[in-house]
C-alpha cells in the first residue's frame, strides 16, 4: 500500500519549511523514526523522520525548495498487516500515463480503511473514497518538469486528465491566469541583476524571514523605552579570573555573561514587571513566577535565542555550562524547539564584537530586554580617588506599556549591584 507523508506541523505557529538535504533516496528502504529529510524552519534546522517502515517510492521537492505543512514530503510502500491483505488485494489501481510518458503513479480506489489504513493522516475520503490528496499529487513527468521550470508548487494545481492527473495543458493554462506566474519573478530577478553595479542576489532563510516579522512585530505591538548604565565590575573580574582556568580544564568556559544572567534572574525576582507579558485581548496581565532567560546568540544563519531555564535556581558555574551547551548547539544547527521556546526575559551581548551601547529590540510579547556592550578599562572614582576600573556598558530595553520608569530603574540598580558585588549571588 502507498502511504504519503505531509510535511507535518511542528508548532510554534510555523506554516512552512525548506529542504536542506535529503537522507533517502527513491527506492530506498527507511524505517520508523529514521530521518526523511533536513528542513530549515523559522526558529531551527531540525530532521523530519520517518513515520512509517517502509519503501521510498517517490520524493516531493529538492533542496532549496519550501515546503508548506500539510504539503506532500515522501510517497512510502508501506506493507500491509495480515488483517488488512484480503482488504488490501481488492484495491484497484488506475493507471495515469500521458502520450510520449510513462505511467508515474497509481490512483487508489478504494476506502479510505483499505488507502491508509495504518494511519489516516493525508487523507481526505469522498463518499467514492478517493483521496483527494493523492488525486491532486498525480502528474506526467511533461507535467512535473514544466511546473518545475515555471516554479510551481505542483500538489497546488488541479488536475483536468483521468484520475484528476495533472497534464501539461493544466500547467499552460496555470501560468496564463496566475495573477504572478513564475515568468514574472524571473523578469524582476534580471531587472536587478542588469543594474550597472555588480549585486549578489540569494532568497531569504528561513530564520531571516523569521527574524524580519518579529522585529516589525516588537516595533508595532510594544512602546520601546530604553536605559542606559555602566557599572565598575572590578571584583566581579577578580573573581573571573581567579577560577576561570579551573573551570576551563573541566570544559567550562567561565565569561561575563553568566553573572549578568544570574543577576537579571534575581532581580526579577523583586520587580515582576520585567518578567511580564500584556494579553490586550484578555484585557489582563500575566506576570511570571518562572525565570527563563533568552541569550541572543549569533550564528551563520542569524541570530537565535536560546533560553537558560530556571535561571534563579542555577549556580554561575552551571549557567555558564549551559550557555556554552547552547552555543555550540547553535553553531552546529542542532538547536530544537524546546531549546528555543519559553523565554520571559532576553539578554544580548554584542561586546564581544563590538560597541558599548544600544537600543536592543523587545523579545516580543516578552517586556524587557537587556544589552551588554563592550567590557573595557577606564579610570573611576572611587573614595575620591581617580582610579583604573573594569567597565561594562549596559542597555536595558522595556516595554513603557507594562513597566514604568522608576520599576525599569529601580530593575537597573539590582542588576548593578549584584554586579558590581557578585559576592551577593551567593546569598
Amino acid at each position: 500500500m502507498r502511504y504519503i507523508f505531509k510535511f507535518p506541523d511542528i508548532g510554534e505557529g510555523l506554516d512552512e519549511g525548506r529542504i536542506i538535504e535529503w537522507h533517502v533516496e527513491k527506492g530506498g528502504r527507511v524505517k520508523m523514526g529514521d530521518p526523511l529529510c533536513t528542513m530549515e524552519t523559522d526558529k531551527v534546522v531540525t530532521a523530519i523522520p520517518s513515520p512509517k517502515d517502509g519503501i521510498i517510492v517517490a520524493k516531493f521537492g529538492k533542496p532549496g525548495e519550501t515546503i508548506h505543512v500539510g504539503s506532500a514530503l515522501v510517497e512510502i510502500e508501506i506493507e500491509a498487516d495480515s488483517s488488512e491483505k484480503g482488504a488490501a488485494d481488492s484495491v484497484k489501481t488506475e493507471a495515469v500515463e500521458e502520450e510520449g510518458a510513462g505511467v508515474v503513479g497509481t490512483l487508489e480506489v478504494a476506502g479510505n480503511n483499505i488507502v491508509l489504513s495504518a494511519s489516516k493522516e493525508g487523507v481526505s475520503a469522498t463518499e467514492t473514497g478517493v483521496s483527494k490528496k493523492q488525486a491532486k499529487v498525480l502528474a506526467t513527468p511533461v507535467a512535473r518538469a514544466m511546473a518545475k521550470e515555471y516554479g510551481l508548487e505542483i500538489n497546488n494545481l488541479k488536475g483536468s486528465g483521468p484520475g484528476g492527473r495533472i497534464t501539461k495543458e493544466d500547467i499552460i493554462k496555470y501560468t496564463r491566469e496566475s495573477s504572478r506566474p513564475a515568468e514574472e519573478k524571473e523578469t524582476r530577478v534580471s531587472v536587478i541583476s542588469d543594474s550597472l553595479e555588480p549585486v549578489e542576489i540569494e532568497p531569504l532563510s528561513q530564520t531571516r524571514k523569521s527574524i524580519a516579522r518579529h522585529m516589525i512585530e516588537s516595533k508595532r505591538n510594544a512602546a520601546h523605552m530604553t536605559l542606559f548604565e555602566e557599572v565598575e565590575i572590578s571584583e566581579l573580574e577578580r573573581i573571573r579570573l581567579k577560577y576561570k582556568e579551573e573551570l576551563l580544564s573541566g570544559g567550562v568556559k567561565l565569561t561575563y555573561l553568566p553573572f549578568v544572567v544570574k543577576a537579571v534572574a534575581a532581580s526579577l525576582a523583586k520587580f515582576r514587571s520585567l518578567n511580564a507579558e500584556m494579553d490586550m485581548e484578555g484585557e489582563r496581565m500575566i506576570y511570571k513566577r518562572y525565570y527563563n532567560i533568552g541569550i541572543a546568540t549569533d550564528t551563520e544563519r542569524g541570530l537565535v535565542v536560546p533560553v537558560i531555564r530556571h535561571a534563579d535556581k542555577l549556580t554561575v558555574t552551571e549557567i555558564a555550562a549551559e550557555i556554552g551547551a547552547s552555543a555550540e548547539k547553535a553553531r552546529q544547527g542542532k538547536l530544537t524547539f524546546d531549546d528555543l521556546k519559553g523565554g520571559t526575559f532576553s539578554i544580548t551581548s554584542y561586546g564581544n564584537i563590538g560597541g558599548l551601547f544600544a537600543v536592543p529590540v523587545i523579545n516580543y510579547p516578552q517586556a524587557a530586554i537587556l544589552g551588554v556592550g563592550r567590557v573595557s578599562k577606564k579610570p573611576v572614582v572611587k573614595d575620591d580617588q581617580i582610579v583604573p576600573g573594569i567597565v561594562m556598558p549596559l542597555s536595558l530595553s522595556v516595554d513603557h506599556r507594562i513597566a514604568d520608569g522608576g520599576e525599569t530603574a529601580r530593575f537597573m540598580n539590582s542588576v548593578i549591584s549584584y554586579l558590581s558585588d557578585p559576592v551577593k549571588l551567593l546569598f
